[in-house]
This record gives C-alpha cells, structure tokens and sequence, in this order.
C-alpha cells in the first residue's frame, strides 16, 4: 500500500476547528492537499496531548508535526520535540497508535520516569528518538518487540544496564545510546556485534569496560561513524578497525588505550579521527597528512613523542585542525607542522622546548583562525609589532608562556575574538588600544600582576567584550566601569576596594558576576537577583542581604561568605526559583533555620555555617527535612538546637544511587554560551572536612557533605543517615550527641571522612566501619566509647589523638590492649561467661520471686473484687492502665 504523509499545521487546525467537529483532524500538504485522519485516531492525538502541558509546542514550525496515512488516515508518525511537560505514562493514549512508524519525542520536559514498558506495543516502529528526556532505569524487555527499528536515539537520559535490549533489533542502522549510564563489559559474545547493518554507532559518555576493545567491533564493516569515547576501555586498538573502510569519524577520546595509533591508512574516507586523552606512545605516521579527506586530527592528551614527516608538497594535506597537546613532543616537530598551509586550528601547547620559539615559523600559516601555544616558551622578540603572525587569527592561547609584557602584536590582529595569556609574568596596566579591536569578545588575563587599566573607562565601556576575566592579579583602587555588551566578568583575589558600582545594575546582559576575595565595602546591590550567579566571598561588605528577590528571578548561585553581613536571611529567597547554590557561612546573621527554602525544588547546596542562627532544624511534622534536591549542607558553627527525628534523613538526593556522575553538573561547572564562546564556571567551595583528596571545585558534582559541628544538638544520632548513600563527608563534632554510634553508617561506602569526636555517644564502634574502604580520616575522640578498636587499614591508620578521651576504648592505635596475652585472653573470656551465666542465674530467680509475688498479689486482689464493690474494679481497671 503506497502512503503519503502530511504535517499538521497549527494555525491551518484552529481555522478548520470552527468547520469540522472537533473529532477529526486535517492536515496539510502542499502536494496532496487536504486529507482527514481517522475519527479514532485523532481522538487519540487529542487525548495524547491533554496528558501534557503542550504550551511550548509550536505547530508551524519544521520541527513538530503529525502525518497520517493518505489511504486508511491511520497516524504514522508523530514529532512533538521540545514542547511537552509532564509524565509519560504506561497508560497514555501514544501507545494506542499501532500504525506509528515514527516517533520523535526528543528534548521534552518530562517528569523523570521509567521507560514504559508499552512501548513494545509500537511494533511497526521504524524510527524512535527519545534524547534528552530525562527517562531513568533500564530499558525494558519489552524493546525486543520492535524488530522493525532501523534508527534509534535513546542519549542524554540516565539509562542504566546493558545493550542486551539490542539483540531482536537485527535492522538497526542508526544507534545512539550516549551520556547515559550503560555499563558492562563489550566482549565477542555481545549482541551488539549481530548489528551487521549499522552504519552510525554511539557508544560515548557511558560506563562500558573492557580489557580491550573487542577484534568484532571490526566486523560492523558498513559503520560511517563509530564513537566509544568517555568509557573505560583499556588495551590496544583492535588492527580489525582497519575493516572498517566506511568510516568518515572515528571517535575513541578519553579511555585507557594503551600501545600505538590505531592503524587508520586504510580507511580512505576518514575525515575525523579523535584519539584525546589516552595513553597512546609511539609517533605519529606521517601517513596521516597525505589521507585524502582527513581534515580533523585530535592527539592531544597522550604519550606521543618524536617528530613527524611531512612532505614539501604540503598543500596536498587535507589537514585544517591538528591537535596534538599535551604530548612528548620537543620543537623539532614544529618545522614540519608549518609545512600544513591548510591549518586553521592548531594546538601545540605544552610542548617540550629548550630554547624560546619564534612565533614566526607560523607566517606560513595563512589561513590559521586558532593558535593555542600554552605552556611554551615564546620568544618576547616575537611578540613585538615588527614579527608576523597570519592576520586571520581569531583566537590565541598562551597561558604559561613566560611572557613579561603584554604583547604589542595583538595590535595588528583586528580579526581577533578571543584572548587568554593567563599564568604569566605581565605587570603594569591593561593597554588602552586592546579595547579598540573591532571584534574582541573574551579576554583572559589571571594570575599575572597587573595593577590596573590604561586611560580612561570610556574605550573599556563602549568595547564589544563580553567575557572579561581578570582573577588573581594586583588590580588596586575602585571598580571600573565594564563594558555595555558584558555578560561575564570576573575579577576575584585581587585589592580592589570602594562600594560595589550602582552602574553593574545597568548591565542588563551581564550574568555571571564574581568579585570574591577583595577588599569592597559597602552593601550588596539591590540588584542581587538579577544575576545567573553572584559570588561576593570574602570581603568587607556590610548590612543585611537585600530582600527584592523578585518573581521567576534568574538567580542560580548566590555566594556572600566570608563578609560583615547581618539581619535575617531574606523572605523573598523563596521567590528565586532557579536557586541551586546559597553560601552565606562566615557572617553575622542572626535567624532561625530556614525551613521556607525547600520550597525551592533545585537547591542542591546549603551553607549556613558560622553565623547566629539558633533553634531546632527538625522540621515542624518531625520528621524528614524535605528539601528535594539538597546534597550538602553545612550549618556549623551557629547555635542550633534540639535533637534530630528518626527520618530525619529520609527522602534526600544524598541517598540516590543514581545521582549524575558527569561533570557536567551546575554546580560544578556551568556553560554559558555567548555567540561563539562557551564559557564554564566553576563554582568553588571551603572543604572543611580532613582525608578528603579531591580538588575543591570538583567533589561536589556526585557526592554530599553533611556538617552539623560545633552546635548544641542532643539525642541519638538518626539510623536513617545510613540511607545517604552518596556521602563522602560526615561531621557531628562538638555537639550533645548521645546513645550509640549508628549501625547504618556501614553501608556509607564513599564515605572519606568521619568526625563524630566531643559528644556523649557510649557503646562500641561498629564493626562495620572498618570495612569502608575510601574512609581516611574517623575522629570518634572524647566520647564515652567503650571495648574493641575494629580492626581494618583504615581504622588502625588513624592516630591515636582520633580516638583518646574514651575511658573505655582498648586496641589499636591506642596503646591500650583489650588483652595482655592469649592466656589472659582465655581467662577474660571465661570470666565474661561466668558473669553472663551468673547473671542469666539471677534473673531467672528474679522470674521465679516475681511469679511468686505476682500469684500471690492476684490472689490478694480477687480477694478484694470479691469483698467490695464494683467501683473498686473500676479503680482498679483505671489504676492498671496507668
């Protein structure tokens, strides 16, 4: 049967709305004309789309639309991407469509959900795309069902198992499963293999293993595009790769392959070829740069070294974006790379020199747009006006290259975006001309030792910068006037001083504004929210934190530690929906705790510590603290009070397994992207936890911290704290803690660090945290501990200071034995059994005289029932129950 699909159009269906009864639909092509959907199927669609908030769904545009069939108006294929809000669910109206043939769900705001099994009821399925949804767990079993896939994109969720799903779908062509969580090892027997038809597959951004990458990757002989990047694949390249004669990208970027460059030569239609951030040794084979379309090569982050061939006759390369950073290359492959007079992007940073290179070996290089030469050493002599470097360049890159002033060279280049020259020796002022290059947009200038700007703010406000980054430097004096066109700027550890400029409030564009670790005086702009994020920390700022937190404000990440401020946390916080991150540690604000803030379903960090705040932190009900998302939160410091409820820990993101490893994470790192830029900010934090090995400003995209030191807590510590299973960092110090240490923190296996010391917990240490294997710090100091020591490395490691003040502790590290010798150890054992049975021997004869007692007290009691009045019963009855 011949089919011809037609697109609905919206604004054609709200004219036809008022002439056919709303039960059918009409759709539009431009060929065909106007033909009606069947009556059943476009009641379905429409109760499809009332299970969802559609108001983002835009009808007229190429993106979204429904087709029918032209014969029997059966629906065929739906494509909604980017405009529905709400769950799928098993029971939705989709999955009465049994004609559908595609379906394009992708980027949709769905409520995380479990893939419906129902899907397997679409067995007519050609074409499924479900990327970015959101959807967790694994896929079902009921996927085998649709045996007619050819294309399937099921990346960027948080899909979990194996790709056994794949093993009934013998017609796949199209394969994309990245940035998920699929695990498991790929060997010779994996399904994946029978895939004979696939010519894409995308593997990258998972967690699949293997000892090498299987020989049968080699035999999926029609793949044009194969990536397995960002997994733990380890050993060498397969020499079967060679097979694969159809390949335009080869992508194997960040895994543990070891041994020499994959043998490509044979693969003449190769364009890409990404092998970044491996072990890979050995040369590169001058074979590379005579492929006849290989225009991207990206080495960087291996174990290369060596020199490369390349032939006088160099305009035959194809070669226009050459990476290879970060090797063990030393210059004398520096002559041969200008010989490529097709580069446009070069990074050679960090390559091994012994003498300053010339920037002039680059002159040939006449359609060069980025140079990214960090890490060597430049001769200052090249960087002078009178030396040639291609006028085209667009972005330079020379973090680390020894260069003491700034370099009059950019002064020619008025096709330059982008420049970073960050960890070099550049003192004096910012010259005034760098505002003047028609089309600059980011300049990065950190960790030099400038003191300021040349001239006046005029060039610098009406300048086309966007980014501007000029962290740890020796800028003096008052806050300049930014540029009108700024969206980013960044100047924390530097001595400006003076109030915080009125004028930044104006900079309608500017998102991210960080001034951290300066000298300013003054309030925080009334503004405050009108930022993405504001990171003021460790200044001299005073009064209180402003409340004019307006509705749907824009605020994601708000950081005023470290300050003078006091008051109340402002009320109208509640109205920063966006907020993921709130530092206020190390002021003077005086409140109680701010339960209101769980209103706020994307508050992942809280810090309250070292301030005035008082009270309890148990909610009202007693029970969880409710906050949704929350991964850490530190409230040292202050003066709260009260005991901790048996749920207390219940329901938190701590205690999900399934928390999103990837660094990609906001408070980690955010992109921003203005025009062609992406810029990503890393948002710092005080670790104040002892054993912790990972870098401050990385930890927290998957774990969480809990800090409630130096408070008047009391009561037991809740069991439900063994439920976090994502902490790595616990610390109950300096509190009233009592009763014993919980049983549950065993099952804390990424738990790094322990300090529960100065409390009143009695018992024994659990066995169990022995068994931690990542623990490297436990403090159970000045406590009223009694018996064993565990044994385990990470217990006996610790020093003997993490466990004194307990009267009853024995065992290592303390110097006191539990037992002197074996034979003192037999006699307090069986001392410890003669005292168990003596007193098993008591309190049975306690048994027998209170049976007794208690016979003879019932006699004496029906005695009285039968001597007195009923009232007495009633007495009696009451008196009981008491």
């Amino acid at each position: 049967m011949s089919e011809s699909l037609m697109r609905l159009n919206f604004l054609l269906l709200l004219l036809l709305s008022c002439v056919f009864p709303s039960s059918s639909f009409t759709f539009n092509d431009p060929v065909v004309g106007l033909v009606a959907c069947g009556p059943h199927q476009s009641q379905a669609f429409t109760r499809f789309k009332n299970e969802f908030d559609t108001h983002a769904c835009n009808y007229s545009d190429s993106l979204n639309g429904v087709w029918c069939d032209n014969y029997n108006g059966a629906v065929t294929k739906i494509q909604l991407r980017a405009c529905l809000s709400g769950t799928l669910k098993p029971n939705s109206s989709l999955f009465q469509f049994h004609q559908l043939r595609s379906l394009d769900l992708s980027h949709n705001n769905f409520i995380p959900s479990s893939l419906p099994s129902e899907f397997g009821m679409l067995n007519k399925l050609e074409v499924l795309f479900l990327f970015s949804n959101g959807f967790l767990g694994q896929i079902p079993s009921s996927f085998s069902n649709l045996s007619m896939l050819s294309a399937l994109d099921i990346s960027d969720n948080e899909l979990t198992g194996s790709l056994s799903f794949v093993r009934n779908l013998p017609k796949l062509t199209y394969l994309r499963v990245s940035r998920n969580h699929f695990s498991g090892t790929l060997n010779s027997n994996s399904s994946l293999f029978e895939l004979h038809h696939l010519t894409f597959l995308n593997l990258g951004f998972n967690n699949f293993t293997s000892s090498s990458l299987p020989y049968e990757f080699g035999h999926l002989n029609k793949l044009e595009y194969l990536s397995v990047s960002s997994n733990s694949f380890l050993g060498q390249v397969p020499p079967t790769i060679s097979n694969l004669t159809q390949l335009t990208q080869l992508r194997l970027g960040s895994n543990g392959f070891t041994g020499s460059l994959p043998l490509v030569q044979n693969l003449t239609k190769l364009s890409n070829l990404i092998l970044v951030n491996n072990h890979f040794s050995g040369t590169i084979p001058s074979s590379l740069f005579t492929m006849p379309f290989l225009s991207y090569i990206d080495l960087s982050r291996n174990n290369l070294n060596g020199s490369i061939k390349v032939s006088n006759s160099s305009s035959s390369s194809r070669t226009e974006y050459l990476y290879i950073g970060e090797n063990n290359f030393e210059e004398r492959i520096l002559e041969p790379i200008s010989k490529l007079i097709n580069l446009k992007d070069l990074d050679i940073s960090y390559l091994k020199t012994s003498y300053p290179v010339d920037l002039r070996l680059f002159s040939s290089l006449k359609s060069l747009l980025l140079l990214d030469i960090s890490g060597v050493w430049i001769s200052q002599a090249s960087l002078s006006l009178d030396s040639y470097i291609p006028t085209t360049l667009e972005s330079l890159n020379c973090n680390g290259c020894n260069i003491k002033d700034f370099p009059n060279i950019l002064k020619t280049l008025h096709n330059l975006e982008s420049i970073d020259v960050s960890y070099n020796r550049i003192s004096g002022k910012i010259p005034e001309w760098l505002w003047s290059l028609p089309r600059l947009s980011s300049v990065v200038i950190t960790n030099n030792l400038l003191t300021g700007f040349e001239g006046s703010s005029e060039d610098l406000v009406n300048s086309s910068v966007q980014i501007l980054v000029l962290n740890s430097n020796k800028l003096e004096g008052e806050l300049q006037h930014l540029p009108l066109s700024i969206n980013y700027f960044s100047a924390s550890h530097n001595s400006l001083r003076g109030d915080i400029p009125l004028s930044l409030c104006n900079r309608s564009s500017l998102d991210v504004l960080d001034l951290s670790s300066n000298k300013l005086t003054g309030p925080i702009p009334q503004c405050m929210s009108n930022f993405l994020i504001l990171r003021l920390w460790k200044n001299n700022l005073e009064g209180s934190i402003p409340d004019k937190c307006d509705a749907n404000a824009p605020l994601q990440s708000l950081d005023v530690g470290y300050n003078r401020l006091s008051g109340k946390l402002p009320r109208s916080l509640l109205n920063c929906s966006a907020l993921q991150f709130l530092s206020v540690d190390h002021n003077k604000i005086k409140d109680t705790f701010p339960f209101s803030l769980k209103a706020l379903s994307k508050l992942q960090i809280l810090i309250l510590c070292s301030n005035k705040f008082y009270g309890s932190i148990s909610p009202p009900n007693n029970g969880s603290l409710g906050f949704p998302e929350l991964r850490i939160l530190e409230i040292a410091d202050n003066k709260f009070t009260g005991s901790l409820s048996p749920d207390f820990f219940v329901n938190w993101k701590a205690s999900s397994l399934t928390m999103n490893e990837d660094l990609g994470q906001y408070m980690v790192y955010s992109n921003f992207v203005y025009g062609t830029f992406v810029v990503s900010y890393r948002q710092p934090m005080d670790l104040h936890y002892k054993g912790l090995s990972m870098e401050q400003e990385t930890v927290f995209a998957s774990y969480a911290t809990i800090d409630f030191s130096g408070n008047r807590f009391e009561g037991e510590i809740p069991e439900s704290i063994g439920l976090l299973k994502a902490l790595i960092a616990l610390n109950l110090s300096n509190n009233a803690f009592t009763g014993h240490i919980p049983l549950s923190l065993a099952n804390l296996m990424k738990l790094e660090s322990l300090d529960l010391s100065s409390n009143q917990l009695s018992g024994t240490i659990p066995n169990g945290l022995g068994a931690l294997s990542f623990l490297t710090y436990v403090n159970v100091s000045h406590n009223k501990l009694n018996g064993e020591i565990p044994q385990g490395t990470q217990i006996t490691g610790q020093p003997k200071s993490s466990f004194e003040g307990n009267a009853g502790l024995c065992g290592l590290p303390l110097e006191e034995s539990c037992f002197g010798t074996n034979a003192s150890l037999t006699h307090g054992r069986k001392e410890e059994e003669e005292d168990e049975k003596e007193e098993q021997v008591l309190n049975w004869k306690g048994v027998t005289i209170g049976y007794g007692f208690g016979v003879l007290l019932g006699l004496a009691i029906a005695q009285i029932i039968a001597s007195y009045k009923p009232e007495w019963l009633i007495f009696l009855i009451k008196f009981g129950n008491r």
